[in-house]
């Protein structure tokens, strides 16, 4: 079986006495099967470095954008275009409209989310888009700004399956976390079961949202194994079969990810 951390952020994670350097992350992920992992930007500034920490890796692949909660001081467009024209970079994002943590800078998050599907359409890379309570502003500015011709994924997905399936519709697939294993997740767990197979991601977002049974701990890219057992217990299906669809899914949207 293969595994794929579809969103992580290598960089982020705390350094020290569980895990002494990103090589320490990689093999404790290498030996759960873990073999390909997408490490994702939030900042312009710290992109450069966040490079640097995984150059060593190619089995790690790299995102540029700027997070919907980092907007100070906002996009520089240009160098985000010069920035995602690297090679190693195979997305655009992490990129989209947060309502829940900071509803007052609406229009800000708007413009940015605007300008990184430009750069992604000028690139032709898939974006990595996230959504929490701006479901309609996030569909209407996909719309409006073309995503469909590049496509990408909904990370960390806690929507309703109407949204899931009007991002489907433009070509998005949509990634499940560790949230999925929560109590509180009942609603999600539904919209987990009814998703198509050919349209499913699995990530960590680690350092964030360990899943059980690792609640309270950092998450890291190893976990993602848990995400998916949960995912194939819930579907009923084995976790061999939910390893190779996702592992598929994400080399047919990441074309620029080479195994």
């Amino acid at each position: 079986m293969l595994f794929v951390d579809s969103h992580c952020h290598l960089d982020r994670l705390s350094y020290g006495s569980k895990q002494t350097d990103l090589a320490d992350v990689l093999a404790k992920a290498a030996a759960r099967q873990v073999g390909y992992f997408l490490c994702v930007s939030v900042t312009q500034q710290q992109f450069p470095e966040m490079l640097t920490a995984i150059a060593p890796y190619p089995q790690v692949f790299a995102s540029c954008g700027v997070h919907p909660l980092n907007q100070d001081p906002g996009v520089d467009a240009p160098l985000l275009l010069e920035q995602a024209k690297d090679p190693r970079v195979v997305a655009i994002g992490e990129t989209g409209l947060d309502y829940f943590y900071s509803p007052e800078n609406k229009e800000v998050q708007q413009h940015s989310f605007r300008e990184h599907i430009r750069v992604a359409r000028a690139l032709n890379k898939p974006l990595i888009i996230h959504t929490r309570d701006a479901q309609e502003d996030t569909l209407r500015i996909m719309a409006e700004e073309g995503a469909d011709q590049v496509g990408g994924v909904l990370h960390c997905f806690t929507e309703s399956l109407e949204m899931a399936e009007a991002a489907m519709a433009m070509g998005f697939y949509v990634s499940i976390s560790g949230i999925v294993t929560f109590k509180s997740a009942a609603a999600l767990q539904e919209v987990v079961k009814a998703l198509p197979l050919s349209r499913l991601l699995i990530e960590t977002d680690s350092p964030y949202l360990a899943p059980v049974p690792h609640r309270g701990r950092e998450n890291e890219p190893a976990f993602v194994v848990d995400v998916a057992q949960f995912i194939a217990d819930l579907r009923q299906i084995p976790l061999a079969e939910l390893a190779q669809a996702t592992s598929d899914n994400f080399f047919a949207l990441f074309k620029l990810a080479r195994q």
